[in-house]
C-alpha cells in the first residue's frame, strides 16, 4: 500500500462509514489513490474472513494495469491475491482477494450467481463513465443488497462526479 497518497487522509472516514452502512459515494481527486488503495483498505480493514473484493472498471486497459500495479504493492504475484477478468482473459485463482474486472463480467457473474457468494464488496470505479451495463451492474448489485446481502458493500468512485444525485439513489 501506499500510505503517501492523499486517499489516506480519509481512511477511518471510509472505514467508519463502511461499518455502519454499507453503501459509499467517494469523490476524489485523480492521483488521490481510489484505484489503488480504496480496495485494499476494504480488503485489510473492513471485511472479515474470506469475501473478496470486486473492482467494476470501464475499461479492459485499466482492470489489467491496476490489477498489476496493487500486486506489485502487496508484494503479490498476479493472478494469486490480486488478480483480474477481461472477456477472454482471467487472471485471478482460488486465492484472489482483490478482482479487477470489467461491467459485462460483473453481468455475467451476476446471472451465473446471483447473490455473489464470497464477495464481499463490489467498488464501482470511475463511474463518471457511465453506460448502461455499469448502471444495470448498479442496480443489480444495489437490489442484491435490498433483498438478502445486506452484508455486501458497495462503493462509488469517481473524480469528477456530482455526489448529491448517487448518493439519493443509493
Amino acid at each position: 500500500m501506499n500510505e503517501s497518497l492523499p486517499i489516506w487522509d480519509i481512511h477511518s472516514e471510509i472505514t467508519d462509514t463502511l461499518a455502519v452502512r454499507n453503501r459509499l459515494v467517494l469523490a476524489a481527486p485523480t492521483g488521490s489513490g481510489k484505484s489503488t488503495q480504496v480496495p485494499q483498505i476494504i480488503l485489510d480493514d473492513v471485511l472479515c474472513g474470506g469475501s473478496k473484493v470486486v473492482v467494476l472498471q470501464p475499461r479492459r486497459v485499466a482492470a489489467r494495469s491496476l490489477a498489476r500495479r496493487v500486486a506489485w504493492e502487496r508484494s503479490a504475484k498476479l493472478g494469486d491475491e490480486v488478480g483480474y477478468q477481461v472477456r477472454f482473459e482471467n487472471h485471478t485463482g482460488p486465492e484472489t482477494k482483490i478482482e479487477f474486472i470489467t461491467e459485462g463480467v460483473l453481468l455475467r457473474r451476476l446471472q451465473d450467481d446471483p447473490r455473489l457468494a464470497n464477495v464481499g464488496a463490489v467498488l464501482f470505479d470511475e463511474f463518471h463513465e457511465r453506460n448502461l451495463m455499469s448502471d444495470l451492474a448498479l442496480g443489480l448489485v444495489k437490489n442484491l443488497q435490498r433483498t438478502g446481502r445486506t452484508d455486501l458493500k458497495l462503493v462509488v468512485m469517481s473524480a469528477p462526479i456530482e455526489t448529491g444525485p448517487i448518493a439519493r439513489y443509493l
